[in-house]
């Protein structure tokens, strides 16, 4: 079974007569919101997607934390933003324009997901903050301020005090004036809900809870929203899943502050893109974004590449010839898929999660990769050589394959861009031994009399010796690739063929 249907069977075990289901999930708009932040929602839209499978109702929110504090100026935005640090990320103003900081982030991310066909409910920290819902919430936290340090306690090693226990308040205040949270609350009425604070820029207040620019702090505040939104299921990153991390944290604080049992949870593992081992971090400002894997990859590419990994599983995502890699496998599962021949239960379950609306085959992207740069990236020409071939592809289709085709090879791997010699390599040719000098004859007579290319090549390199036979086979399809392309691999002969044209074909193999 596959680790979606898994965890939605789980879910349902635990809570089986609920109405609706609601699933979580959540992050900072710290900046550019990377494909590691993506794991985070994919997680949960699976899950999500394999409970309506199984005939329940699912209530999928995706929460902005908007209302944190802004921390660090990512390398990818002008230091003098340092000036807005300690202020809530919809408060900041926007970096590249108008609006704000949270909202330009928000906004980027929000539509990346509209591509996936991913559409949760958003809840936006600031505005739930900000409208008093979950006030009641927080007069609970703050009346039960010091059992929540003993919660916190017993997740440290370093001993507790009874004065740091008197002074401790699982929230921060926003400054009315400056609107940053260098503020040290003194004191909360429980009679009165009332709180007094002072700032750093000198400003003093005594206010009605319903007044003050609060948030909770992290633990508490995740706890508290489990217990607002009923949520049953959120994944969480490997920095929140170690023993004292923060889901055991907020966990206990649901219990005992809350009265409310934990969701299902589940930690997921850092993704990375090849050739770097560092975890991808909005704060960096160095990310891989939904964008940069949409230009080589169509959405459905890009889910089932998580899709068939394990939340608990790390993987790479590369942008060399692991594309081609990921666009033939999930073309074969594809293929399997839709004429019933897939016989893997899990792998079913991944393609009814990431492709059950496609109905039509997938055209092949190495074929595509390999012919594209031969004609100088004419789509016009590339449908003519397919349809010769007998491949009949809807335009529309062509033209988006084409661009992820050309985007991967001029910016990714441009030593892909496979250019016809100009002239014979005569040079070459004479360098090679008597036998391979008489197949590239015969193999040019087999074409000027129509012979199609790939079976003239086995023909000619037919022996008792399978092995020696499959040696042979390669050394002059390589062969040919010298003559003609200047590499020794090249997309298929026909299509060489077809895209080269018989005569310049014929006249490269003339010696």
């Amino acid at each position: 079974m596959h680790w979606a249907y898994e965890i939605a069977k789980r879910i349902i075990l635990t809570d089986p007569d609920l109405e609706t289901y609601t699933l979580a999930s959540g992050i900072s708009p710290s900046g550019t919101v990377h494909m590691g932040n993506f794991r985070e929602v994919v997680t949960t839209h699976f899950v999500a997607q394999a409970l309506k499978a199984m005939g329940k109702n699912v209530r999928f929110i995706f929460s902005w934390d908007d209302y944190d504090r802004l921390r660090k100026i990512p390398s990818n935005i002008d230091v003098a933003f340092s000036e807005h640090l300690g202020k809530p990320y919809s408060e900041v103003p926007n970096p590249f324009g108008e609006g704000t900081w949270a909202a330009h982030f928000e906004n980027e991310f929000e539509t990346s997901l509209k591509t996936f066909n991913i559409h949760p409910e958003f809840v936006y920290q600031h505005k739930e903050y900000s409208s008093g819902r979950y006030l009641p919430s927080i007069v609970r936290a703050l009346r039960k301020r010091k059992e929540i340090y003993d919660i916190l306690m017993e997740f440290k090693t370093n001993g507790s005090s009874e004065d740091e226990r008197d002074a401790f308040y699982p929230a921060t205040v926003y400054c009315k004036v400056c609107r940053k949270d260098d503020v040290h609350i003194e004191s909360f009425s429980e009679e009165t809900l009332t709180l007094t604070y002072q700032c750093g820029c000198g400003v003093k207040e005594t206010e009605t809870l319903d007044s003050v620019f609060l948030k909770l702090n992290w633990k508490v505040d995740w706890a508290m929203r489990w217990s607002v939104e009923g949520v049953k299921f959120e994944p969480g990153g490997r920095d929140h899943s170690s023993e004292n991390g923060s889901f055991a944290v907020s966990k206990v604080i649901a219990d005992r502050i809350f009265d409310y049992r934990a969701p299902l949870y589940t930690s997921y593992e850092f993704i990375s893109q090849k050739g770097s081992h560092k975890k991808m971090s909005s704060s960096s400002g160095s990310v891989l974004k939904a964008e940069d894997l949409l230009d080589v990859y169509p959405p459905e590419v890009v889910l089932f590449l998580f899709a068939r990994h394990r939340p608990e599983s790390a993987f790479h995502i590369g942008l060399d010839d692991d594309v081609i890699k990921n666009h033939s496998e999930f073309e074969r599962a594809l293929s399997a898929y839709q004429d019933g021949s897939l016989n893997d239960p899990v792998m079913e379950q991944v393609m009814d999660l990431v492709a059950s609306d496609i109905t039509s085959p997938k055209v092949p992207f190495n074929q595509i990769a390999g012919l594209l740069p031969l004609i100088s990236f004419r789509t016009d020409l590339l449908a003519s050589i397919l349809s010769d071939q007998g491949m009949t592809v809807q335009t529309e289709e062509l033209e988006e394959i084409s661009a992820r085709v050309k985007h991967w090879i001029q910016k990714w791997n441009p030593e892909k861009e496979f250019k016809v010699n100009d002239d014979r390599q005569m040079d070459y040719f004479l360098s090679l031994p008597d036998d391979t000098k008489r197949q590239v004859h015969l193999f040019r007579a087999s074409i000027a009399a129509g012979a199609d290319p790939m079976h003239s090549v086995y023909e000619i390199c037919r022996q008792e010796d399978k092995k020696k036979m499959k040696s042979a086979q390669k050394a002059l399809f390589q062969t040919i690739y010298m003559l003609i392309l200047g590499k020794k691999n090249g997309p298929r002969l026909p299509l060489l063929l077809s895209a080269v044209g018989k005569d310049r074909f014929m006249a490269l193999l003339a010696f």
